[in-house]
């Protein structure tokens, strides 16, 4: 057992302790805990539509913290699309939205939002702005009203899973290869 001192006679390391004491029995609210302690949020599945999936991906979404990406069309220098998407930025803190933005390239910014159940309204909202080529969500590519006229297909998915698609059907339309036995004896 620690011997009993004298409090003026605690160091920085005793206070520490102390602290680490107090705490340990303190109750802390939920809204206090970091985000992965959080429990999640209750699914209303009544809300659910199934023939829309992204219905499903803003329930659960809902009170986390999601990250979009935004291009902006045209050849932007760093300084042109930090303006216009600090208009952008600015328009949805007008409309309530609690963004954040950071630059990550001289045509790209991520949107972060402290509520995910608001980013297919915000990502609507970007894809109707003039100088918008798309907006990356939850690995869905949306373009925009800036974007070129053969990238305008809607809800492309990212261009490496659509290659490796169409490799698989080429392949498949092809020799089929498996690892079965043929009926037939070749000869060598």
């Amino acid at each position: 057992p620690p011997k009993k001192k004298d409090i003026r006679d605690y160091n920085d390391a005793d206070m520490a302790r102390l602290l680490e004491q107090w705490e340990k029995d303190d109750d802390i609210e939920e809204g206090d805990l970091p985000e992965h302690k959080r429990p999640p949020a209750p699914i209303d599945f009544s809300k659910i539509d199934p023939g829309k999936p992204e219905s499903i991906l803003k329930l659960t979404k809902k009170g986390k913290t999601l990250m979009m990406f935004v291009t902006v069309s045209g050849n932007p220098t760093e300084k042109e699309t930090e303006e216009i998407t600090s208009l952008w930025q600015g328009s949805l803190f007008n409309a309530n939205y609690d963004v954040q933005r950071f630059i990550v390239g001289s045509n790209r910014a991520i949107f972060m939002l402290r509520d995910g159940g608001y980013a297919w309204e915000i990502k609507d909202f970007l894809i109707n702005q003039e100088r918008c080529a798309d907006v990356t969500l939850e690995g869905q590519v949306y373009p925009g009203k800036g974007a070129d006229e053969n990238e305008k297909v809607k809800n492309k998915t990212k261009p490496e899973k659509a290659k490796k698609k169409k490799e698989a059907e080429k392949k498949s339309n092809g020799v089929k290869e498996d690892n079965r036995a043929t009926n037939q004896r070749e000869e060598l």
